[in-house]
């Protein structure tokens, strides 16, 4: 089964993608912040992760750092989830491992499902694309 770990601050927003991807069968995990993300990463081991810039504790950015410098869970690929709408900041993700940057309000919970199901079924062909 294909796990799926949602890393966002916003209870209502985590809830709704947890919505979409356990009706298409996925098992999900949610997290509040970056440190319970990681937590639950290194526990769940996760076939991805949705994860959010701005949150308390550890930030995406820290949380997205951390997991790919630990060998156990770097190779999970990491979609950035977010507000922020700055090149700066999606340039910096994709430099430091995620797969995609996605800005929320550009999407609906379903987009993100698709885009989702596209790179997991690139990922098990080992041909993740980058942005």
């Amino acid at each position: 089964m294909i796990k799926v770990l949602v890393v966002e601050d916003d209870e209502l927003i985590s809830r709704m993608y947890q919505k979409v991807f356990q009706s298409e069968g996925y098992e999900v995990f949610v997290a509040e912040n970056g440190q319970v993300g990681l937590d639950l990463a290194r526990t769940k081991e996760p076939t991805i992760i949705l994860l959010d810039i701005m949150m308390p504790k550890l930030n995406g950015m820290q949380m997205l750092q951390q997991l790919k410098a630990d060998p156990k869970i770097a190779k999970i690929p990491v979609v950035i989830l977010t507000n922020l709408s700055g090149t700066a900041d999606a340039e910096k993700a994709l430099e430091f491992g995620a797969v995609k940057y996605i800005i929320k309000s550009e999407y609906k919970p379903k987009e993100v499902f698709d885009i989702v199901k596209k790179i997991l079924a690139a990922y098990t062909r080992d041909e993740v694309p980058k942005a």
